[in-house]
């Protein structure tokens, strides 16, 4: 007997279900829980992590998170605004920093900021310590993606809508200001919100910079405690931390790009 294709297509939809039900079932009785259990989910490990791994290490990790995606913010709309200047020289100084630091690892960007920039000005620091040290060396990186986020919302409001604004007599500042970025990060907000995702998972990094035991992130508190207590139950429960910041932010992007979708 032949099938039709919706027929098929519910075939094949069914067998895949079968499959990774199968696969799971398997994984499942082939793992050594009580070895796992001791290894990855000591409950009295866990426990003593807390409250330190919310009120010192979860506290810090937004806040690097969010000083950074300021700094990335406000750098990444300048960076924009210049690569679609009519000045040669803005666009190509735009167009030499966004392939710089799209082009050099995060990790590389800190050590610069916090090792090379004290070198090289010796009487002169970053204002706010660790914590404007992190903004600064994560957001510059952040600031070279955001840039060609942000100019490609830009391009996509209809030229229509400036040139509008100019009929009715507006400069062409006020316009952009008023009229067209208000437009543009509608437009951006989901993958602007992928980039905070992005930062969170970048503080993991800080670590280079020399933090203390009140400036420390997640990833160095379950490291820390990991080398205290000789077991990686410290890295499951950090990991899970990552996800009470990263999951709800992937929600809202989804929720976003829905929104947009319909709006279109």
């Amino acid at each position: 007997m032949t099938l039709s294709p919706r027929r098929r297509r519910r075939v094949v939809r069914v067998a895949g279900y079968v499959i990774f039900v199968l696969l799971i079932l398997l994984v499942v009785s082939a793992a050594d829980w009580g070895t796992l259990s001791e290894a990855f989910f000591r409950r009295d490990i866990a426990e003593s992590m807390f409250p330190e791994a919310i009120t010192v290490a979860l506290r810090n990790t937004i806040a690097y998170t969010l000083l950074a995606f300021v700094f990335g913010l406000t750098l990444g709309l300048i960076l924009a605004l210049l690569r679609l200047s009519s000045v040669a020289p803005y666009r190509w100084f735009a167009t030499a920093y966004i392939e710089l630091f799209r082009g050099l690892p995060a990790l590389l960007v800190l050590f610069m900021v916090g090792y090379g920039v004290p070198l090289a000005f010796p009487d002169r620091e970053i204002p706010g310590g660790v914590y404007g040290s992190v903004a600064v060396g994560l957001g510059l990186t952040a600031a070279a993606y955001m840039a060609e986020t942000i100019r490609a919302g830009i391009q996509a409001v209809p030229k229509g809508q400036l040139e509008a604004a100019r009929t009715l007599g507006m400069s062409h500042t006020r316009a952009m200001v008023s009229i067209v970025l208000p437009q543009a990060f509608r437009i951006v907000i989901p993958p602007l919100t992928n980039e905070i995702i992005l930062l969170t998972k970048d503080t993991s990094l800080v670590y280079v910079l020399g933090v203390t035991p009140t400036t420390i992130e997640l990833t160095k508190f379950a490291g820390d405690t990991l080398n205290t207590r000789v077991n990686p139950t410290p890295l499951v429960v950090a990991g899970l931390l990552y996800l009470v910041i990263t999951l709800p932010l992937s929600q809202l992007v989804r929720g976003l790009e829905r929104r947009a979708a319909r709006e279109r």
